[in-house]
């Protein structure tokens, strides 16, 4: 799975998810951007573009859901995929993330596959 140079966020308020993440992905060749929680993100994203940006449900001041809906309402990130990460495998949480516009949705803890395989899918999306 060749992954290289792809710009991957990862938005979540725990640092071991973060690296984590980020150690999946650079081996994979991405380019890793890293976010605390929504308000850091949203101001990254606008600089850097990302090609799949992953983000936590659950985070301070600014959640998953509404994250991911500030993202989706910006005309120029509205076609970024978002995928959300979340630690409770709940319906409710899916058809939540559904409603704001999300792509996927990951229960945490994921594996390196089953986020290289994430980024994959929708990065294959997002160049078409």
């Amino acid at each position: 799975m060749d992954l290289t140079g792809l710009k991957v966020m990862v938005i979540d308020d725990s640092n071991t998810i973060r690296r984590s993440a980020e150690i999946f992905l650079t081996q994979a060749g991405c380019q890793v951007l890293l976010a605390e929680d929504g308000f850091d993100a949203l101001a990254k994203i606008a600089d850097h573009h990302p090609d799949v940006i992953f983000v936590d449900i659950m985070m301070p001041r600014l959640d998953g859901y509404q994250t991911c809906a500030l993202i989706k309402k910006n005309p120029r990130l509205s076609s970024t995929p978002v995928i959300m990460l979340s630690s409770k495998d709940g319906l409710f949480d899916r058809a939540r993330g559904r409603m704001v516009g999300s792509d996927e949705y990951l229960t945490k803890p994921f594996t390196k596959d089953s986020l290289l395989k994430a980024v994959a899918s929708h990065s294959a999306q997002s160049s078409r």
